[in-house]
């Protein structure tokens, strides 16, 4: 049981570490984080329909990714312990 959830646990971390990597930089920078006008985003089309484009699904796979991640880490834990 543990072999298996440690063989999950590293094809997760190698799959996370590839998708943050694979992800497209923010432009904006800190200025727009502090509330500069550094191009956040406004109320377009681009920003209603984020979730549809390269950038909106990479965050979806990097969110699953991390919960995953975070459940393979409690149930290492918790075999470990046992």
């Amino acid at each position: 049981m543990s072999t298996a959830i440690t063989v999950i646990h590293i094809i997760i971390c190698i799959a996370l570490a590839i998708v943050i990597l694979a992800q497209p930089a923010k432009q904006a920078g800190l200025g727009a984080a502090l509330g500069g006008s550094g191009g956040g985003d406004s109320d377009n089309f681009f920003s209603k329909n984020k979730g549809r484009t390269y950038e909106g699904k990479m965050e979806k796979l990097t969110i699953f990714l991390t919960i995953l991640f975070v459940i393979t880490t409690i149930g290492l834990s918790y075999v470990a312990n046992l």
